[in-house]
C-alpha cells in the first residue's frame, strides 16, 4: 500500500513539473514542496536533474534557519544622575555650617532617581514576537500552533501539522485528531499512542513548531500603552518590555493582569529585581490586559546606604524593609543617628531621629514622602599611629599598648630613606578632644640603635611621627606651625621659637616639650661653617600685665651648651636665637691667572691679598708677556656693566619714542631702531677693569689693587698688530710697524667712510683704556701708535637723526668685542 502511494506521488509530481516547464516557469507551491520533501533523497535528485528543477528551490523551506530575537526596544535618553561628591568631600575639610549641610543634602535628594525604572530604559522599535524560547510541557495547544512529527523506523517521514480552528490536526493516513483542551505534553502522548496503534514498526518524535500569536493590551502608565501581538508564550514582563516599560509615575509593585474583566494576577517587580523571584510573572492569553496603575507612596533613601534611590511603598513597610530595599548600609554608616524628614498633618516638614540599631527604630512605619538620611561615621581613626616623611613605608599603623618608636621603625637602612635626619624627628601628640597638639623631639638614630634608652619614646593612640629629610623641613613643619598658631587662645603665646644667623636651616620651629637651645640648633640642621660659638644671642620677650612687653637679650656660649647638658638653656615661646659668624670669616675665594705667567692656574686668596701678591705666587711674568695688553676681569664690574647696559637700553627706547613724536626733525627708522636695540640685547659684557701691570712691575703701589673672589687676569703674548674698526673703507688688522702714525693706519684701511664721525675717533689702548685724539694735549695726528692698539671710527650721529645714544651703543659693542677677543686668544 505504501509503495503504491509512493509511486503515485512521484508520477504526480513529475507530471506537474513537466507541465509547468512546457507552459512557463512557475514557483513551486507549498503543496508541491511538501510532496517533494516526502520522496527519498535519490528520487529528489533524479527528478530535479531530469526536469531541470533547482533542488534548493524545492528544499529551501527545509534548510535550517537561525532563530534570533529582534531588537524590540531602543535606548531611552538617559539623564546623568551620578551624585557629585566633591561638595560633600569639601565639607570634611571645612566648617560644616547649617546652610552648607542643607544645600548638600537638598542636592543629593534632588539627584535621587526612582529605583527599578532603568530596567526598561528603552522604547519599542518593533512588535515582532519573541520565538526562541523553549515550550514547556504544560503549554496549552491551540489553533494556529504547528506540531512537528518525525517518523522513523520502518519508514522515515516528516510532517508539520497545524492545529485548525476546530482544535484538530490532519494526520496523513490517520485522519483528524482532536487536541482541544490538551497541553503540549498531553497532545504529544495522544499522538504517539495513535501512531503506535496504526503504524506498526514506526516510532515518532513530536516537537512544537511555530507557535501561534496572540493579541494583548498594555494599559495604564506604560511607556507606550496599546495593543500588541506577542507570542503565546509571552508573560507579563515580556509585555512590559515590548511596550517600552513603565513611565515615571507608573507602579512597579502592583502590575495587574486582567482577563475577561477580572484581575487574575499581579506582579511586584521588586520581587524580581531584589530577590530574583519570578513566580508572579504569569503567562498571557489572547485578549489579556496588562494594567499598570499609578505608583503609591514613595520614600527617599540617601546617605550611607549601598543603593540610594526613591523606593515605592507597599503593605506598610517599616524602616527595616526600606534598608533591605537599599541593599543595606555602607561600612562607614552611623545608623544610630539616622534622620527622617516627614511632612506633618499641618503640611510642615519635621525631622525625626531614628536609631536603626534598635528594634523599635527598625520597626517604625514609613510614610509617603519620607526622606531617610543615614549619617556617616567619623573619618577619624581612633587607634592608629601615623608615620610620615623620609620613611620607606609611610602611612597609618595599629597602636598597641607599650608600642615604641623603634617598634614601628626598627631599622635605619630598612625603614628610613637615605636622606633621613637621624638627629631630629618630631612626635606630634593630640592632648585633648578638640585636636590641640604638643610636640616632642625624637633622636631617631639613638631611638633605633638604643631601643632601651630614653630616646625611644612610648607612643599613644593618634600620635604622628614625622621624619625629616635632611635637606628639606618646611613641607612637614608648616602644618604643625599653623596648628600651633591656631590653638593659641586667651592671650597665650604660640609655642614657637625662631633661629637665624649662621645655621643650616634658619626659620621658625615648634617649641618641643622641655625644649632647649641644643634641640633648636639640631632642628636647624646644626651650625654653618665659620660660626662664632663663643657667644650667641638669645632674645626673649618678657610679658607683664602691668608693665607691658620688654625685650631681654642673653649671651650664650654654644661650645658649653653642645658639650655640657647642664649649661643648656630652657626655651620659651617666641624666643629667638641668633648665631653669629666669626669676625673676618670668609668662604674660600678663588682667582684665575692665565697666559704669560710661569705658573698659570686658579689660586685661593684671603681677604686683603693683592694683585701683586698673586702674580708673585704665579712665578711672575714670562719674557714674552705683553703687560700693556693684559685683560683683568671682575664679576662686580660685570654686574655693574650689565645694569648700566639695561639703563642705556631703556634710555634708547625713550629717545626713539621721543624722536618719533617730534615734528621738527626726521624720525628714526623702525629698522634702525630695532637694530640698535637688538645689538644692545646681544652684547655679552666682559667686566673689564683697566690695570697697569707695567707700573705695578716698577713697584708703584697706586697700580696695585685688592683682589675679589672670581677675579681673572689674562696676560697675552706680545701683540704686533694694530686694528682699525668702524666706519672705514676696509676694517682690518695691520702688522705693527714702529714709526707708523695714527693717520697712516687710517689710510692703510682706506680712510674714513662718508658717514664716519671724524671728530669722535678714539683709540682703545692695549690695556683697555680709551684715548680721544681731539681731547688729549699730548696726542696729535702725528703721534705714534703702540702694539695692541685699536682705532675706532664711529658713525656720524647726524645720519641717525641726531640720536647721540648711538655712539654709546657702538662704543660698548666695540669695547666688549675687543675684550672678548683678547681673552679668547689665550
Amino acid at each position: 500500500m505504501l509503495h503504491k502511494t509512493k509511486n503515485m506521488l512521484i508520477a504526480g509530481l513529475s507530471a506537474i513539473i513537466i507541465f509547468s516547464t512546457q507552459v512557463q516557469a512557475v514557483t513551486p507551491s507549498p503543496q508541491m514542496i511538501e510532496q517533494f520533501k516526502q520522496l527519498p533523497k535519490s528520487e529528489q535528485e533524479r527528478i530535479a536533474k531530469q526536469y531541470g528543477v533547482d533542488p534548493s528551490m524545492l528544499s529551501a523551506s527545509s534548510a535550517t534557519t537561525t532563530v534570533s530575537n529582534p531588537q524590540v526596544v531602543k535606548p531611552r535618553s538617559k539623564v546623568n544622575n551620578v551624585l557629585d561628591q566633591s561638595e560633600d568631600e569639601a565639607l570634611t575639610q571645612q566648617t560644616k555650617t547649617a546652610a552648607k549641610v542643607d544645600a548638600i543634602d537638598n542636592k543629593k535628594e534632588q539627584q535621587l532617581k526612582p529605583f527599578g525604572y532603568d530596567l526598561f530604559a528603552g522604547s519599542p522599535t518593533t512588535f515582532a514576537p519573541v520565538s526562541d524560547v523553549p515550550v514547556p510541557s504544560e503549554y496549552m495547544v491551540g489553533p494556529g500552533d504547528t506540531i512537528n512529527v518525525q517518523l522513523y523506523g520502518k519508514e522515515n517521514n516528516n510532517y508539520q501539522l497545524m492545529v485548525g480552528r476546530d482544535g484538530a490536526v490532519q494526520f496523513p493516513d490517520l485522519g483528524p485528531i482532536s487536541l482541544v483542551g490538551l497541553s503540549f505534553a498531553e497532545a504529544r502522548s495522544l499522538l504517539q499512542d495513535k501512531i503506535a496503534q496504526s503504524m506498526i514498526g514506526i516510532n515518532a518524535n513530536i516537537t512544537m513548531g511555530e507557535l501561534r500569536s496572540i493579541r494583548i493590551f498594555v494599559a495604564g502608565d506604560a511607556y507606550q500603552p496599546g495593543s500588541y501581538t506577542v507570542s503565546s508564550l509571552s508573560t507579563i514582563t515580556q509585555a512590559l518590555f515590548i511596550s517600552g516599560g513603565i513611565n515615571q509615575i507608573g507602579s512597579l509593585r502592583n502590575i495587574q493582569l486582567k482577563r475577561q474583566g477580572k484581575t487574575v494576577g499581579s506582579l511586584d517587580l521588586y520581587d524580581l529585581l531584589m530577590r530574583g523571584d519570578a513566580s508572579g510573572d504569569i503567562r498571557l492569553q489572547s485578549g489579556d490586559v496588562v494594567f499598570i496603575p499609578s505608583t503609591g507612596g514613595t520614600v527617599s533613601v540617601m546617605g550611607e546606604v549601598r543603593r540610594p534611590a526613591i523606593y515605592e511603598l507597599k503593605n506598610n513597610e517599616t524602616m527595616a524593609d526600606i534598608i533591605k530595599m537599599a541593599s543595606g548600609l555602607n561600612p562607614g554608616a552611623f545608623p544610630k543617628a539616622s534622620v527622617v524628614e516627614r511632612f506633618s498633618d499641618k503640611a510642615v516638614k519635621t525631622v525625626i531621629n531614628v536609631d536603626l540599631t534598635a528594634q523599635n527604630g527598625l520597626n517604625q512605619a514609613v510614610k509617603n514622602g519620607d526622606v531617610l538620611n543615614v549619617k556617616s561615621a567619623s573619618n577619624r581613626i581612633d587607634n592608629a599611629i601615623t608615620i610620615a616623611g623620609a620613611v620607606i613605608r609611610p602611612g597609618k599603623y595599629q597602636w598597641t599598648k607599650q608600642i615604641k618608636v623603634a617598634d614601628l621603625l626598627p631599622s635605619i637602612w630598612g625603614n628610613l630613606t637615605i636622606s633621613a635626619d637621624l638627629d631630629y624627628a618630631l612626635l606630634v601628640r593630640e592632648i585633648n578632644q578638640r585636636g590641640d597638639i604638643e610636640v616632642h623631639r625624637i633622636a631617631l638614630g639613638k631611638a633605633i640603635t638604643e631601643p632601651f634608652s630614653e630616646f625611644n619614646l612610648t607612643l599613644k593612640p593618634r600620635d604622628t611621627v614625622l621624619v625629616f629629610d635632611y635637606d628639606d623641613r618646611k613641607q612637614l613643619l608648616n602644618p604643625i606651625i599653623k596648628q600651633l598658631k591656631k590653638q593659641s587662645r586667651f592671650g597665650e603665646a604660640a609655642k614657637l621659637v625662631s633661629i637665624n644667623g649662621n645655621v643650616r636651616f634658619p626659620g621658625q620651629y615648634p617649641l618641643t616639650a622641655n625644649g632647649n637651645v641644643k634641640e633648636l640648633l639640631i632642628a636647624a640642621g646644626g651650625l654653618e661653617e665659620g660660626s662664632y660659638t663663643m657667644s650667641a644671642e638669645l632674645t626673649r620677650q618678657i610679658v607683664s600685665q602691668t608693665d607691658g612687653v620688654s625685650i631681654e637679650h642673653k649671651q650664650l656660649n654654644l661650645n658649653e651648651i653642645m658639650t655640657n647638658p647642664s649649661a643648656d638653656a630652657r626655651l620659651q615661646s617666641k624666643d629667638i636665637l641668633t648665631v653669629r659668624m666669626l669676625p673676618d670669616w670668609q668662604d674660600t675665594r678663588w682667582v684665575k691667572i692665565k697666559g704669560e705667567v710661569k705658573f698659570p692656574g686658579t689660586y685661593s686668596i684671603q681677604r686683603g691679598e693683592t694683585l701683586k701678591d698673586v702674580i708673585a705666587r704665579a712665578g711672575g711674568y714670562t719674557e714674552d708677556a705683553a703687560l700693556k695688553s693684559a685683560v683683568f676681569l671682575r664679576q662686580s664690574v660685570k654686574d655693574k656693566e650689565r645694569l648700566e647696559l639695561a639703563k642705556l637700553s631703556d634710555e634708547l627706547r625713550r629717545d626713539i619714542a621721543a624722536k618719533a613724536l617730534t615734528n621738527d626733525s626726521p624720525t628714526v627708522g623702525y629698522a634702525d631702531a630695532q637694530l640698535m636695540l637688538k645689538e644692545l640685547e646681544n652684547i655679552q659684557v666682559a667686566g673689564r677693569l683697566v690695570v697697569d701691570l707695567n707700573a705695578l712691575s716698577l713697584g708703584i703701589d697706586e697700580a696695585n689693587l685688592d683682589l675679589e673672589s672670581e677675579d681673572a687676569l689674562y696676560i697675552p703674548p706680545k701683540n704686533q698688530t694694530v686694528s682699525v674698526m668702524g666706519q672705514v673703507q676696509h676694517p682690518s688688522t695691520h702688522r705693527y710697524k714702529e714709526g707708523v702714525t695714527f693717520d697712516q693706519y687710517l689710510e692703510l684701511s682706506g680712510g674714513s667712510r662718508k658717514r664716519a664721525d671724524d671728530d669722535r675717533i678714539y683709540i682703545i689702548k692695549a690695556d683697555g683704556s680709551v684715548a680721544m685724539p681731539n681731547e688729549s694735549t699730548w696726542f696729535t695726528s702725528s703721534s705714534l701708535m703702540e702694539p695692541g692698539d685699536t682705532i675706532i671710527v664711529p658713525l656720524d650721529t647726524e645720519y641717525k637723526d641726531s640720536l647721540t645714544l648711538w655712539q654709546q651703543v657702538t662704543s660698548i659693542i666695540y669695547n666688549s668685542a675687543i675684550a672678548a677677543a683678547a681673552v679668547a686668544t689665550l
